[in-house]
């Protein structure tokens, strides 16, 4: 890898990486494979291997197969840190972090994000209203333009106040049910101390209220917007958002569903959200960033050069919210009161002669080890960084 992949990499996209790699702003990258060290730099306008690593801002430790799975987009810097397969040893692991839209540059020839490159216009050629909130008997041509410009689509009430109660139900019943070690729930800490579960994982096995909306015309249809063949996912996540929570996997931060890696390969779905309860500014809003699903930027924290400006989808009970996977959004916490939703969507179905085996890093039982995911990210950071990670604040 050190002596063909990279190096036929750099004379592929070099220069392309390298332009990136100075308009983030990121120090120069070392790895320790194996025991072999190399700093990977920008120098005469393309990127350029160095040996040792004695020049790198940034260094990382790790194995041979680590680097082989970063590579190929099976992991990604963040997903190496998540997993516990890298350390950092100089510099700050949001620099590693920072490195991820410029590997990608390097390695699939995709432009790093620069202001600008990102417009919105409608089907006419004027600005695109980002704030616009559909309902089931708009045009669904004007829809499918909307989510290919914007990345996101809020309609509302598709539900009715009586099925999210129904809904609303199956949640608590099954948010009571969880403990710590079942393997099938998510755990967060609240500012006195006290662990609860804040998302039931697997949710459409469990909830037949949700099987049943799920299969409903008036959501099923959203799989068909982009005329891509998206079917239905199969799984589904109900959540809870108490207030006061201080540490845990509750509200989410900044991040793209492709953010621990595999975006060449699968993030091409459609995430919908289903507005149990509603939720305002006070309540813990869905927060997404317009047009960044057409972004190579960060897929873990807010990049601070990006230039596109989030928004809030603050939506009423029975709305439903749809993102591209590949679009920046996060979980505000709420001040005022909690808040529930249940998100599910669509994915494209496997390609004829498709043979890959499920990736035990993401199965069932990795993704309820989740909770503790702060404490491996925290642990992946140079001790002596005065930078240390913090969830949502990006670089």
């Amino acid at each position: 890898m050190l002596d063909a992949v990279l190096p036929d990499a750099i004379a592929l996209h070099g220069e392309l990486a390298a332009r990136g790699l100075v308009y983030q702003g990121v120090p120069p990258l070392g790895l320790d494979v194996d025991g072999r060290a190399v700093t990977i730099e920008a120098a005469s306008g393309s990127l350029i291997l160095r040996p040792g690593t004695d020049e790198a801002g940034v260094t990382v430790v790790l194995d041979a197969d680590a680097l082989s799975d970063l590579l190929q987009d099976t992991q990604s810097t963040m997903g190496l840190a998540m997993t516990a397969r890298v350390k950092v040893t100089s510099g700050s692991i949001n620099d590693w972090i920072g490195w991820e839209p410029v590997l990608r540059a390097l390695l699939d020839g995709r432009k790093v994000h620069e202001a600008g490159d990102v417009t919105f216009v409608d089907g006419t050629g004027k600005e695109l209203d980002l704030g616009r909130v559909f309902t089931l008997d708009d045009d669904r041509v004007l829809m499918a333009h909307f989510l290919e410009q914007a990345g996101f689509l809020h309609l509302r009430a598709v539900f009715e106040p009586s099925e999210m109660a129904d809904l609303a139900a199956d949640v608590d019943h099954w948010i009571a049910r969880a403990t710590p070690d079942d393997g099938e729930s998510w755990w967060a800490t609240d500012e006195h101390g006290v662990d609860q579960a804040v998302r039931v994982l697997f949710f459409y096995e469990k909830s037949p209220v949700l099987r049943s909306l799920l299969h409903d015309r008036r959501i099923d249809w959203i799989g068909e917007l982009t005329g891509d063949g998206h079917v239905p996912s199969g799984g589904a996540e109900g959540l809870v958002k108490p207030l006061g929570i201080v540490r845990g996997l509750s509200d989410l931060p900044w991040h793209k569903d492709c953010g621990q890696g595999k975006h060449s390969y699968e993030c091409n779905g459609l995430t919908c959200g289903l507005s149990v309860t509603g939720a305002d500014r006070t309540s813990g809003a869905l927060g997404i960033i317009p047009g960044s699903h057409r972004a190579n930027t960060m897929a873990t924290g807010r990049d601070p050069h990006l230039d596109l400006r989030p928004r809030m989808l603050e939506t009423m009970t029975g709305d439903v919210t749809v993102h591209c996977s590949d679009l920046l959004h996060r979980a505000h916490p709420p001040i005022s009161r909690p808040r529930k939703v249940v998100y599910s969507g669509f994915k494209l179905p496997s390609m004829p002669g498709d043979t890959a085996q499920p990736d035990p890093r993401y199965g069932r039982h990795a993704r309820a080890r989740l909770s503790d995911v702060q404490s491996r990210i925290e642990a992946a950071d140079n001790e002596q960084s005065p930078k240390r990670y913090r969830a949502g604040h990006g670089r």
